[in-house]
């Protein structure tokens, strides 16, 4: 938990509360062996960024919150809640046009949901959105980022 500074003004606190809590949240997620306490932490950090950038954000970053908050929840296999902020995350694209990178994701965080929930005909349409999505994505290399995190969306 960082210091409070005084000299920062609340907008200033806030967002960065929801970048120190965002790029925790993703050291929990690259945490090779999280215990169970990393895994109670990694929800409330992400919950805590989400909470902080509605606090002085756009909708993009509410849309990336949503994701990130969705793919915690599809890492923990609780496929319910992964799914409600994949949604979340991909409605918030659609309504503000929010497009690129940001819509693939949208669209692949509500497939791995739906494989964490075993709903292999949802997670295959939405694959196909994701894919149809990347197309657009600007920047060669947030592509085959892109399509990498894509491949890894199976149900075994």
């Amino acid at each position: 938990m960082s210091e409070i500074n005084t000299s920062l003004s609340l907008q200033e606190w806030h967002r960065k509360q929801a970048i120190e809590n965002f790029n925790t949240t993703w050291d929990y997620i690259d945490k090779k062996d999280r215990t169970q306490e990393d895994n109670i932490n990694m929800i409330h950090t992400t919950h805590a960024s989400r909470f902080h950038w509605g606090k002085i954000g756009t909708p993009l970053n509410f849309a990336r919150g949503e994701w990130q908050i969705s793919r915690v929840y599809s890492l923990l296999g609780m496929s319910e809640s992964a799914l409600y902020h994949a949604k979340l995350s991909l409605e918030l694209c659609l309504k503000n046009d929010i497009k690129d990178f940001d819509l693939a994701f949208g669209y692949e965080a509500v497939a791995r949901a739906y494989m964490v929930a075993k709903d292999e005909e949802q997670m295959k349409k939405h694959i196909i959105l994701a894919k149809e999505a990347s197309e657009n994505i600007e920047k060669e290399e947030d592509k085959k980022y892109f399509l990498s995190e894509l491949d890894s969306i199976s149900i075994i």
